[in-house]
């Protein structure tokens, strides 16, 4: 098809530009000269293009798009709540990060393995734009892809920023997509149990987002394959049925690590200490301490869905976790 071509040469980009020159390329327009325009205040406050970011992995295309950020707060109201605040501010100072507030991105991830394009989370959707988000479908298209090239959507689990763009108008936003999600995630949120728990909220928007899509899903557990290369493996804790997934095209491996860790000082550096999202904290624990040594040991890239944009990088064992080294050039040579 003319679009998955598109798709392709727009993630490849030049030698020198790459992905990030994809929207200039596709409005036939360069950013050298762009760049020499005056910055008007008019130009400067303009919504600026969502953040793309695409690389090679074997013969598969990986493109990363930021559907959001946003200011989230005092981190210690969301990572180390079994510390003191003075605690968790002194490991992010000595980080050089501020103490009072944090960052929160939000990175889906397309797959194009040639037979199949591949999309992992779908970010806040039309619920999310209010506040900047919701802008996955915009860096596909950036990119070159259309919600209808999408053949199958992957939810790692099922909370409201990565089912959100689900659906647009009332309709499924990926019309020839075919769906695929932990059988033990679905069966938790779909359960009426639900009703009348802190989990109420989540469990109305899947019964909205999710379970409309049943009869295209595809239920799974640990080491089920998705497409060729790339299969699924349980990491419960942040989520009764979490999910990851390995990634594997011409040598060259990525483990997609989704909710996992979710802060590349806080969860890396101190896997032990206590997150507000994660639901049973002592699994969600375990299963980083289990997944970043993986990672460690045999120096494999991943890409965690809320690691800073293009979210991608590898960890180095420290004595109390992990150190986040970011993506450079690995996968451009």
């Amino acid at each position: 098809m003319a679009q998955f071509e598109l798709g392709r040469r727009a993630l490849l980009g030049s030698a020198g530009m790459g992905i990030l020159a994809a929207p200039a390329l596709l409005s036939g327009q360069a950013f050298a000269q762009a760049s020499v325009q005056p910055a008007t205040e008019s130009k400067m406050t303009a919504p600026m293009p969502p953040e793309i970011h695409g690389f090679k992995l074997g013969d598969y295309r990986v493109l990363v798009v930021k559907d959001g950020a946003r200011a989230s707060g005092k981190p210690n109201e969301i990572f180390g709540t079994n510390q003191t605040p003075e605690t968790v501010g002194a490991l992010l100072a000595a980080n050089f990060l501020p103490a009072d507030n944090f960052v929160n991105s939000f990175s889906p991830t397309l797959i194009d393995t040639g037979s199949d394009v591949v999309l992992f989370d779908t970010g806040f959707g039309a619920g999310g734009r209010a506040q900047g988000n919701g802008r996955l479908v915009e860096g596909m298209k950036a990119a070159g892809y259309q919600p209808e090239d999408v053949t199958i959507v992957v939810l790692t689990h099922l909370h409201g920023d990565h089912i959100g763009g689900l659906m647009e108008d009332g309709k499924p936003t990926f019309a020839n997509a075919r769906y695929v999600t932990g059988q033990a995630e679905y069966d938790f949120w779909t359960n009426s149990a639900r009703v009348g728990t802190p989990a109420e909220g989540g469990h109305k928007a899947v019964l909205a987002s999710v379970k409309p899509l049943a009869d295209k899903m595809t239920f799974v557990g640990d080491g089920a394959s998705v497409v060729s290369g790339i299969t699924s493996m349980a990491a419960f804790g942040h989520s009764p049925g979490h999910m990851i997934y390995n990634v594997e095209s011409g040598g060259r491996r990525l483990i997609l690590t989704a909710d996992t860790a979710n802060h590349f000082v806080l969860s890396l550096q101190r896997p032990d200490w206590e997150v507000r999202f994660d639901m049973d904290k002592a699994a969600a624990a375990a299963t980083r301490k289990k997944t970043f040594d993986m990672l460690a040991a045999d120096k494999l890239a991943f890409l965690g869905y809320h690691m800073p944009f293009p979210a991608v990088g590898y960890v180095e064992k420290q004595d109390t976790g992990y150190r986040f080294v970011p993506k450079a050039y690995q996968f451009d040579i």
